[in-house]
């Protein structure tokens, strides 16, 4: 009997292309490793398999991590097309009738997660009972394009021409304090003030540049003494509610219960939110869902703080219609007695 002889198969598997994308947005190694869940080794070996498949060397070493040869940048554009396949194939397989219950992945920045989308989940689950949602809260955007999350909340717009993408409000922002701070060191009347107070900022990730709002503030100080600086938003609020100092925040944390108080005569500052997602994910019956419920949740005409023109904190409760808003911050604060 004749044995079989083994096939060759002269095509790239798509899991070797997979490390290959990876490697090249990480820029190293040990970046691809992590983000993919291998070894350094299991990746290096996928890359010599792929160099010997294609027959050129795909990328150089250097110290700072790796650079592509021009037979690497040829096959860059052809990987992305078929990442792109493969991610239509999975989107087809959800749209189908007997996925419209599963996990849905919502990316949001972290303040927006944390103290407005959170909170709000309860009225969504209820509504859809049967949906798991993975609720993303990062400074980073995730990349809808790859599948990072289904539908993503970001205050920098993206900017992928594959993507459909929708402006659903925007985030007011002005200078906050806690009144235990303003027993303690009393508020500026003026931002040349500020030179006295102490300030937090928040760095990193969607968050608004100290640069940009104080550009935007005529007679602001040269030079203010910040004394914290914090790199998420939960422990931003915290910092400035337990009296750390002065700070920009969304005016909607006035209207839902926040224990701050804002700082008048220091101007503000204000960004566009935006609603992301690929345009087959709307054949999704749960991402629909979602979407249809997130518009709703940044509805202007529901809650006028996402409006375009700028309402100063102390008039939002009369601005609201409809039903009263829970103190969504209720949880963090002691019970009475």
């Amino acid at each position: 009997m004749e044995q079989a002889e083994a096939i060759r198969d002269p095509m790239p598997d798509w899991q070797s292309i997979r490390v290959f994308l990876a490697l090249q947005r990480s820029g190293s190694f040990r970046s691809a490793a992590t983000k993919l869940g291998l070894s350094v080794n299991s990746v290096r070996r996928r890359i010599d398999d792929l160099e010997a498949l294609i027959g050129a060397p795909l990328l150089t070493r250097h110290v700072d991590g790796i650079r592509l040869t021009a037979e690497g940048h040829a096959i860059l554009e052809a990987a992305g097309r078929m990442e792109a396949a493969a991610f239509s194939l999975v989107r087809t397989g959800e749209g189908a009738p007997f996925a419209e219950t599963g996990e849905v992945r919502i990316a949001v920045t972290e303040g927006l997660g944390a103290f407005w989308l959170a909170p709000r989940l309860v009225e969504f689950q209820r509504a859809n009972p049967r949906l798991t949602v993975d609720l993303r809260c990062a400074m980073e955007s995730a990349d809808v394009l790859r599948l990072e999350a289904d539908v993503a909340i970001q205050l920098t717009r993206p900017t992928s021409p594959d993507l459909r993408i929708v402006k659903i409000g925007r985030i007011h922002m002005v200078p906050y304090a806690a009144r235990s701070y303003e027993e303690t060191y009393g508020l500026p009347a003026r931002p040349e003030d500020l030179e006295r107070h102490r300030i937090v900022v928040q760095d990193g990730g969607q968050t608004v540049a100290l640069e940009d709002y104080v550009r935007s503030v005529p007679g602001f100080p040269a030079k203010v003494p910040i004394t914290l600086r914090v790199n998420v938003s939960s422990a931003y609020y915290w910092a400035i509610a337990k009296g750390a100092g002065i700070g920009l925040l969304p005016t909607y944390a006035s209207a839902i219960g926040a224990q701050v108080v804002p700082v008048d005569n220091l101007g503000r500052f204000s960004i566009d939110i935006w609603l992301t997602y690929h345009p087959d994910a709307e054949r999704i019956t749960r991402v629909r869902r979602t979407i249809d419920w997130l518009r709703a949740s940044f509805d202007p005409k529901r809650y006028p703080w996402f409006r375009d023109e700028f309402i100063h904190p102390r008039d939002l409760p009369g601005a609201v219609k409809g039903e009263a808003l829970p103190d969504l911050f209720a949880g963090f604060i002691a019970m009475a007695p």
